[in-house]
């Protein structure tokens, strides 16, 4: 069990990164709002495992050769965007808003991409998948929903800048993937 809360809570941390630089370009937060991206990113973090247990080892040689391509590439991609509108001529009305379903179901791919390679895994152990699924997805809920609120208190503190930094920060967390895999 507390190995299944440590994987939850690492899993999870690329969603809070990825919330925090959301929550930071927003003007004014709204439950609404980080109640979808924490619902987004929680049902995915949850559905991938599950998925990856479903496939086991059947397909793990093809998903782990290209997994953190895949999460790399949706992550630099959303990274440039978010530098591109913030060097436009006037940011302030271009911030990438993350909660438009195109956007939030890459970014929500793309940061639970492990958590399809975790579900592979769990497919020789012998631990629950339900019991599994649901930590995971509850751990991805509460990062996300606290980490749309503490991005929003952060880009008060940092200004319009914030859309550099999140773009920067979606870029970093695409490398870390892209180079964690390449070790």
């Amino acid at each position: 069990m507390i190995n299944l809360i440590l994987i939850s809570i690492s899993l999870a941390m690329d969603c809070l990164a990825v919330s925090i630089a959301s929550g930071a370009t927003i003007t004014k937060p709204k439950i609404t709002s980080a109640l979808k991206v924490g619902l987004s990113f929680g049902f995915f973090q949850a559905i991938m495992p599950l998925i990856g247990w479903v496939v086991g080892f059947s397909f793990r040689s093809l998903i782990e050769n290209v997994d953190h391509w895949i999460a790399f590439s949706l992550l630099l991609i959303i990274g440039i965007k978010m530098l591109y509108e913030a060097f436009k001529k006037s940011p302030q009305n271009n911030k990438t808003d993350i909660t438009r379903i195109p956007t939030l179901l890459l970014l929500s791919i793309a940061t639970s991409i492990d958590a399809l390679v975790l579900g592979i895994s769990l497919s020789i152990l012998d631990i629950s998948i339900y019991l599994s699924i649901l930590i995971i997805g509850l751990f991805a809920f509460t990062f996300s929903v606290s980490g749309y609120y503490l991005g929003h208190r952060i880009g008060k503190i940092i200004g319009n800048k914030v859309e550099i930094i999140g773009g920067i920060i979606l870029i970093g967390i695409g490398i870390k993937i892209l180079i964690e895999h390449m070790i």
